[in-house]
């Protein structure tokens, strides 16, 4: 039996606008496996947003849509499904948490009723056992007084239990793959180590898959097993998580993390990646990073470098792959 609970090829989504459809998330593909988290980082405008929303076919815009690609979850390809069979898998086998949960839990509908909703548009139960079931969600997610705060609405909780809350909500159904947009952002660093804490808990316990999207590299060296970089829509670089934070491959990979504060050395200024990300309309030819990349030549500027092996399970999409990170810290 495989170990692999999604497989995502080529997946592809492009926004509409007076010119032609650009890709913005531009053959992306990557596997989970089962029981791992795998952190998808990148800077803001990646695109790792919008792939997570593709997967669940929730894309952020009317102009966006998925051009092509599969996803295969449990045998279908949920990318061609009917919109019928996508709500049963949305929220049935795959949960999302999103970054702002006060955006995304109705402030009119009590916590409890949220998750309870939930459980019956996908099970058969009695409304009795949808709140029987939603409290122990609720006690497992680390909420006091479950039964209590069953009936809470929103803005009765602190931000820390919103997200739990949120959590909550995405895990009511029991879902095979778990997706976190970057969860913890807005909050402190204590309630973010808690979250943390019961992300990996929930892996261990419930054997969730997770896909974790962040752009901050100490978390992923907390909490993911395996990373996926992305840059300007692309996977530009796929391996272990020591691999990558140790031994990044990818001229992009090994300037995020010479970009780490160091410890020990305070005062020292901080390092920065050159330029800025590619806007949309504005996408390079070839490799997307050639403009900011101290190795850049004609061909980076000229031809799209295919993702291969670099080692054991570690794939790097690099014409110029470097040797470490020192090569591109400055």
């Amino acid at each position: 039996m495989s170990d692999t609970v999604l497989s995502v090829r080529d997946l592809t989504v492009v926004v509409h606008g007076d010119g032609p459809p650009e890709a913005i998330v531009d053959g992306v593909s990557f596997d989970l496996k089962r029981g791992e988290i795998l952190g998808l980082v990148g800077e803001s405008g990646s695109g790792k947003s919008v792939t997570s929303r593709a997967l669940i076919r929730l894309l952020p815009g009317a102009r966006l849509g998925i051009a092509g690609g599969s996803a295969v979850l449990g045998g279908r390809d949920i990318l061609a499904l009917d919109e019928n069979s996508v709500r049963a898998v949305r929220g049935g086998e795959i949960g999302m948490i999103f970054q702002n949960p006060s955006s995304h839990l109705d402030p009119v509908m009590t916590i409890g009723r949220q998750i309870a909703e939930s459980i019956r548009f996908h099970r058969s139960v009695s409304r009795g056992e949808a709140r029987r079931q939603a409290i122990d969600i609720l006690r497992q997610v680390g909420i006091p007084d479950p039964e209590r705060r069953y009936d809470a609405y929103p803005h009765e909780f602190s931000g820390g239990m919103r997200q739990r809350a949120m959590i909550a909500v995405a895990l009511a159904c029991d879902p095979d793959v778990l997706i976190a947009d970057e969860p913890t952002t807005a909050l402190d660093v204590t309630v973010q180590a808690q979250i943390l804490k019961l992300l990996m808990d929930l892996r261990d316990t419930r054997g969730v898959s997770i896909i974790f999207i962040t752009h901050d590299l100490g978390v992923v060296s907390q909490i993911c097993d395996r990373v996926a970089v992305m840059y300007g829509g692309r996977i530009v670089e796929v391996g272990d998580k020591r691999d990558i934070i140790g031994n990044g491959r990818h001229p992009y990979t090994a300037g995020l993390v010479a970009c780490q504060p160091a410890e020990g050395h305070p005062g020292e200024r901080v390092r920065t990646i050159a330029g800025q990300p590619p806007r949309v309309g504005q996408m390079p030819p070839g490799c997307r990073f050639h403009p900011r990349c101290p190795k850049a030549d004609a061909v980076c500027m000229q031809t799209r470098p295919p993702l291969e092996a670099s080692g054991t399970a570690h794939l790097v999409a690099c014409h110029h792959p470097v040797l470490n990170a020192q090569e591109v810290a400055s």
